[in-house]
């Protein structure tokens, strides 16, 4: 993902990592039940499929709070673009989340895109991502003036937008204000 624009070049790569607080699953001979019990062990968020969408609760990089909800949800920030159950490097436009399970490693590894919506505000954090804030709030770091989808290309953007945010796949431009009024 690529910021650009007249103010400041940003870019973003957050790597969300939950460390699931469970305890480790029981031993099986049988390798399809070790699989039932290793997905049972995983986050709603882990379950997650291409195209569903997350909202980030609480963000830090150990420690993450999130939860599936529907794309259209104004708190949908990030839309899944990828699935994997091994460790993956997602593409520079995405944003990892990685879900460790006690001391048994990585369950899920998911590749992410920013979800944002035409008129709402966004807090973003360098080690924590991005997350839905209203407008009005003082963390509120960015408003999304426009939203174009299937298009990449920053000349899109008006006046009232100070940045651009481009996707490549899928490719949407997002023109944001750093003034969120």
């Amino acid at each position: 993902m690529k910021f650009t624009g007249k103010g400041t070049v940003s870019r973003f790569s957050l790597a969300l990592l939950a460390v699931a607080a469970l305890g480790a699953a029981g031993c099986s001979a049988v390798d399809k039940v070790a699989d039932v019990a290793k997905d049972a062990s995983k986050s709603d968020t882990a379950r997650s499929k291409v195209g569903e969408c997350i909202n980030v609760i609480s963000a830090s990089v150990v420690d993450s709070k999130t939860e599936p909800v529907a794309c259209s949800a104004d708190n949908a920030v990030y839309q899944v673009v990828q699935v994997h159950d091994k460790k993956v490097e997602c593409h520079e436009d995405y944003t990892s989340y990685e879900e460790t399970f006690g001391s048994g490693g990585t369950v899920a590894f998911l590749c992410l895109v920013p979800n944002f919506k035409e008129g709402s505000c966004y807090n973003e954090g360098m080690m924590t991502g991005y997350k839905y804030v209203a407008c009005t709030a003082p963390d509120a770091s960015f408003k999304v003036v426009t939203r174009v989808d299937g298009q990449v290309d920053d000349q899109l953007c008006g006046e009232d937008a100070d940045q651009v945010l481009v996707i490549h796949e899928p490719k949407i431009t997002y023109c944001v204000s750093s003034s969120t009024t």
